[in-house]
């Protein structure tokens, strides 16, 4: 299989963009990916942005991702407060949020959700990613839930234990408000990256996949 790499040839660092709907999305699609690329390449800068997180969640959220930025040179993390379940009703004030994101940085590669994910907040941040940037690399998490969106990534990410084990233990440690959740378990995470690590032919068995509608060669 190929390999992309993400090297900068002038020496300047990797500017990366996290988005999520919700809280913990970015941890689940691509948690082990954002900490592998912050070892892979020293100096990058990351910003973190959530668009439904209040109360309780807004704290779960800016406090897992000082813990997924800790190495990271520089990172910056946004909590916006729409309403969560309502985003096709607010689409207005969520594209205003879009825009201002092109005035704080000039990103070399992207993280939003998949297009085709049946959660109605997932689809709209990744329709107004793709939206709002237009000539740049986007690759799309998986987010699993009871929905049967799953579909049939084709980038992945093969993960080393470490980080695929630190992405679990900070999504369990942080987001106490989903343990209530059937789902919300380290199996249900497991599961997926183990799943993605064999497509990937992965050496630990451990990948995260993305959807990458369009790349250059």
């Amino acid at each position: 299989m190929q390999t992309l790499d993400l090297r900068r040839r002038d020496g300047s660092p990797l500017i990366i963009l996290c988005l999520g709907a919700h809280a913990d999305d970015i941890e689940i699609g691509a948690g082990g990916t954002i900490i592998t690329l912050l070892d892979r390449y020293p100096g990058a800068h990351v910003h973190w942005v959530v668009f439904s997180a209040t109360c309780e969640r807004g704290d779960e959220a800016r406090r897992s991702a000082d813990d997924f930025l800790a190495t990271a040179a520089r990172g910056a993390v946004t909590v916006h407060k729409f309403r969560d379940g309502f985003f096709p009703s607010e689409w207005s004030a969520v594209k205003g949020a879009f825009e201002s994101l092109k005035e704080i940085c000039e990103p070399d590669l992207i993280f939003t959700h998949h297009r085709v994910d049946y959660h109605q907040d997932h689809r709209i941040v990744a329709e107004l990613t793709w939206n709002t940037y237009r000539d740049h690399l986007i690759l799309e998490y998986e987010i699993p839930k009871y929905d049967p969106d799953m579909g049939n990534p084709n980038l992945f990410v093969p993960l080393e234990p470490g980080p695929a084990e630190a992405k679990v233990r900070a999504l369990m440690t942080h987001f106490a408000s989903q343990r209530r959740r059937r789902w919300f378990v380290p199996d249900t995470f497991y599961a997926q990256m183990r799943l993605r690590g064999l497509q990937a032919a992965a050496p630990s068995g451990l990948a995260e996949g993305f959807h990458a509608p369009k790349l250059c060669l």
